[in-house]
């Protein structure tokens, strides 16, 4: 009886379960969502470029013309020759010549090498072809014309000394320009990453929800050399990888290091911006001062917009000389971390001219 029972339970569990799963094959396919891409919005989606160059549109630029799409669209963020620190990290730098024949970037096994650079880890040139066309300039990405991003690149090489100053980048003779790029045998294969069936290199115990957490300092400065170098903060970027903590204040649980100062910026008084100065409109000095960069008329970008400055400041007073001295030497921390750098060269008319604009809301 017992088992007779037991037995019936089981069957009816099981044409339970059958039924259900009829009843979700039964269930009609959802049609008619969506389109089937066009072969244009496929060519448009599908622009990289493989390191085998497939998907390398025909072109060519050279170093010069480069160098004027440089200066114009990518000097703001990374140095008229590639070194900034600024806004991300050197584009050129590190490699040398025994580099470019061995096709290994020996720096790269140095520890105390200061800094890596895109041209020391960088193995493909494709890469950097592909990577300037689909993102850069970072606040206007797509907008580079094909000959431009082979004049940007054919400029990067130039500085890391690829390619002489009188070269003409194109896609005839890109595979050559391979050949001598300074960390093209550095790239490893023998890891999981690298196939998608490989083992990864992670190794710790899957969790989801409620993990325990086991935080443990393990070293500190001591309070007396905490600032012995100066304010660490103020010798590394405010972005990007590489952090550094305000050394200029004590540590928690660390006594207070009496000689721990951030040093005085130096400051260059201007003139307050006069209404009406004569000079050039404050559209063409933001273009030539790179400000559009990092400022765009309503939307953050690096900066505030205009319309969150003209609106913060409208009716102060003060503001106009505020922002001129702001303008001209740089600085940050009224609109976050990241710094604006200064405009030493900017002309009291210029700063003017400028300020004024933005604060009538750059119209």
């Amino acid at each position: 009886m017992f088992r007779s029972i037991k037995t019936l339970r089981v069957l009816t569990s099981c044409l339970l379960l059958g039924a259900s799963g009829l009843a979700y094959a039964a269930k009609p396919v959802l049609t008619g969502i969506g389109r089937a891409a066009t072969p244009a919005e496929i060519k448009a989606w599908d622009i990289d470029v493989r390191p085998d160059f497939v998907g390398l549109p025909a072109g060519s630029g050279s170093v010069a013309k480069g160098q004027d799409v440089w200066e114009a669209k990518c000097a703001s963020c990374h140095g008229v020759f590639g070194e900034s620190t600024e806004v991300f990290t050197p584009i050129v730098g590190g490699t040398t010549k025994k580099d470019i024949e061995t096709g290994r970037v020996a720096n790269l096994s140095r520890l105390d090498f200061p800094q890596r650079t895109t041209m020391m880890k960088v193995a493909t040139v494709s890469t950097l072809w592909d990577y300037i066309n689909r993102a850069m300039p970072w606040n206007n990405p797509k907008t580079l014309a094909v000959d431009e991003v082979y004049s940007v690149v054919a400029y990067i090489l130039n500085l890391a000394e690829v390619v002489p100053e009188n070269f003409v980048l194109s896609d005839k003779n890109i595979a050559e320009v391979q050949k001598r790029m300074p960390n093209r045998n550095g790239m490893t294969t023998n890891h999981g990453l690298w196939d998608l069936k490989g083992q990864p290199d992670v190794k710790n115990t899957l969790c989801m929800s409620n993990c325990p957490v086991d935080l443990k300092i393990a070293s500190s400065l001591p309070a007396s050399a905490r600032d012995a170098h100066g304010n660490l903060m103020e010798q590394h970027r405010p972005i990007g990888p590489a952090r550094a903590i305000d050394t200029s204040k004590p540590a928690s649980g660390l006594a207070p290091n009496p000689g721990a100062l951030a040093p005085a910026p130096s400051v260059v008084a201007v003139a307050p911006p006069t209404k009406g100065a004569s000079g050039p409109s404050g559209p063409e000095l933001s273009k030539k001062f790179n400000c559009t960069a990092c400022h765009a008329p309503a939307a953050k970008m690096v900066g505030p917009s205009w319309t969150e400055i003209a609106k913060k400041y409208k009716g102060d007073a003060k503001a106009p000389a505020a922002l001129a001295l702001k303008v001209k030497n740089g600085g940050s921390g009224n609109w976050g971390a990241i710094p604006m750098p200064p405009h030493p060269s900017m002309k009291d008319n210029e700063l003017s001219a400028v300020v004024q604009w933005v604060l009538e809301g750059a119209k």
